[in-house]
């Protein structure tokens, strides 16, 4: 579950001079989404920990609005005293500057990275009057009633509608996106019987699932969640290859000084190391705890920056 934790702790030394003092004052933690979805979840999980342990209070400040643009660009305007922190996710640092042709913050110049914390996935969900039980049959239907059947999304270019993007194109099939102001009116639209499908966070599907609401095809992970071991993965369901995740971390803004980056970054994956974390975080739906380097999450966002980019011009998604 843990992939890098324990090795980084056995080589964590001691934090420089310049980090000794801090934190000595609270700290603004700006979670670019709404409150209670997976990434917000995170981040007060891990803000209590480390409030607990430093004596200050870290805030959090939800800042949802224009697909993670209006949070995000808070913080890269903010000063790089380490007292601002972003929850960066997937969309904010990746899959906008990959699909808007313009926007108020560089990903890769406007932010200091401190670390990956997770890595979640989304679940292939279907009204249950719609005659599928697996991906196969899915797929086999889509086919059957070329460009009929439609999935819902949180919106035009966010993360679950490239997850069906992503899906579309593996299998080959015709699916409609249609684009709800969010992913609780979407998710509202499916159990209504309004759109058939949804790529679904874990944390908000796995209580209708079990009140038989709705069902589940398949999650988009590499191998099966924790908290969903009876669902397979769509790869092992018959669409081999595919994968689609979702990751939260840490970036503070462009500037920082490297030893309080240190010192996020080393309590951090400390906090992850918690059992009791790492039990609530599989629970609300993390298929893997990450606490990975800076340097290593400086690295991801330009790989997926360029994967999105390549997958939104295969798709044909447009942004206005």
């Amino acid at each position: 579950m843990v992939r890098s934790i324990c090795a980084i702790l056995a080589v964590l030394g001691s934090v420089p001079a310049a980090a000794q003092n801090y934190p000595s004052r609270p700290i603004r933690f700006v979670v670019p989404l709404a409150p209670a979805g997976a990434g917000d979840i995170v981040a007060r999980t891990v803000a209590a920990k480390l409030s607990e342990s430093w004596g200050q209070q870290i805030v959090i400040d939800n800042r949802p609005g224009a697909n993670t643009i209006i949070g995000t660009d808070l913080v890269a305007k903010s000063k790089p005293d380490g007292y601002t922190w972003l929850l960066g996710v997937q969309g904010s640092l990746a899959i906008n500057p990959a699909t808007y042709p313009s926007l108020p913050y560089d990903p890769e110049k406007d932010f200091d990275a401190v670390t990956q914390m997770t890595v979640y996935g989304y679940v292939l969900v279907v009204h249950p009057a719609l005659p599928v039980k697996s991906v196969a049959e899915l797929i086999a239907l889509a086919r059957s009633r070329p460009a009929e059947l439609a999935y819902g999304t949180s919106g035009n270019g966010g993360s679950n509608h490239l997850a069906g993007e992503s899906f579309r194109l593996a299998a080959g099939i015709q699916l409609n996106a249609i684009p709800y102001k969010g992913s609780a009116p979407a998710l509202t639209a499916l159990l209504a019987g309004d759109v058939p499908l949804m790529f679904d966070t874990l944390i908000t599907s796995i209580p209708l699932l079990k009140a038989g609401r709705l069902r589940a095809l398949g999650v988009t992970l590499p191998k099966r969640s924790g908290s969903l071991p009876e669902v397979p993965t769509i790869a092992e369901a018959g669409l081999r290859g595919y994968e689609f995740t979702a990751w939260q971390a840490i970036v503070v803004p462009a500037g920082t000084d490297k030893a309080i980056i240190g010192k996020i970054h080393a309590d951090t994956i400390k906090v992850l190391a918690l059992p009791d974390v790492k039990r609530k975080l599989v629970d609300e739906g993390a298929n893997e705890l990450i606490g990975s380097p800076p340097d290593a999450l400086t690295r991801l966002v330009h790989a997926d920056i360029q994967k999105y980019r390549k997958l939104i011009a295969d798709s044909g998604i447009k942004i206005q």
